[in-house]
């Protein structure tokens, strides 16, 4: 069911800045300089609020854990880009070892490519949400059919391939646009961004890829690193490989239980569901 969608102070201050724009220049045509600069301003800061993939002004955006999750000493281990064939599996068996659970971000794309992997994440108990259908890095630059054709249709690949239907959404490099907002609500989708990432992309080394993630670690902390286009360490091991044992070490010395973002949701305990 669609969720209602309320434009942000930001959002009521664009459509008022463009509305008395409009207005002056009907009834001081001479006054377009002052009206153009303003809007160009406005539209700046819009810009801006989609660069930062934490930000809350284009709408709700969870960068940490709801504050129950958070005093029961929950984080979330949230992981991106996948499923990768290489890299997917060595996951899920250090998540087994560990007994935790992780929220994978897919990539609907992947997922037809991988199906039977994708089911497997399912099964061993760990959430699947929606990362778009093609991961596209002109995503934020959609407007809001091409958004809602993107994020649609990775739904239905989930829902196809994997029996269950997405609740988060996380954007693409975490950029977005003020069309976003609107097309999640009608999807019941959650944007999900992260108190802290890995940049395991591009940074090989995993002892520091792990301190970065585990650096004043405390709970309600969302945890970003990557299945897909992992990194390599200088051993051409997928960097996410050695760090999450480093990361999940670090969970269990601070006392602290990774769960997946749908767990946080409940505000009583309850096992660790997807």
């Amino acid at each position: 069911m669609p969720r209602p969608w309320h434009p942000t102070p930001l959002l009521h201050l664009t459509a008022a800045l463009h509305a008395g724009a409009a207005v002056a220049l009907v009834v001081r045509p001479d006054t377009w300089p002052q009206a153009l600069g303003t809007l160009a301003a406005n539209h700046a800061a819009l810009t801006a609020a989609g660069l930062w993939p934490r930000s809350r002004l284009l709408g709700p955006n969870w960068t940490r854990l709801p504050a129950h999750a958070a005093a029961r000493g929950q984080i979330a281990l949230t992981i991106d880009d996948g499923p990768d064939p290489e890299v997917t599996p060595r996951v899920l068996d250090i998540l087994d070892r560990h007994g935790v659970h992780a929220t994978f971000f897919v990539i609907g794309r992947e997922v037809r490519r991988h199906p039977a992997l994708a089911r497997e994440i399912v099964r061993r108990g760990h959430a699947v949400e929606n990362h778009s259908e093609a991961h596209h890095k002109r995503f934020s630059l959609l407007g809001p059919g091409g958004l809602a054709r993107e994020i649609g249709a990775a739904q239905a690949t989930l829902a196809e391939v994997c029996g269950e239907t997405p609740r988060f959404f996380r954007a693409p490099a975490g950029l977005r646009n003020p069309f976003l907002e609107p097309v999640l609500a009608r999807l019941d989708l959650r944007l999900a961004a992260w108190t802290r990432r890995a940049f395991d992309t591009r940074n090989g080394d995993a002892p520091a890829v792990a301190a970065r993630l585990t650096r004043r670690l405390a709970g309600g902390d969302i945890l970003l690193l990557h299945d897909g286009n992992a990194a390599r360490t200088a051993r051409g091991v997928p960097v996410i490989v050695e760090a999450l044992p480093r990361v999940l070490a670090a969970c269990a010395a601070a006392g602290l239980a990774p769960v997946t973002l749908r767990a946080a949701l409940s505000p009583t305990p309850e096992s660790d569901q997807p």
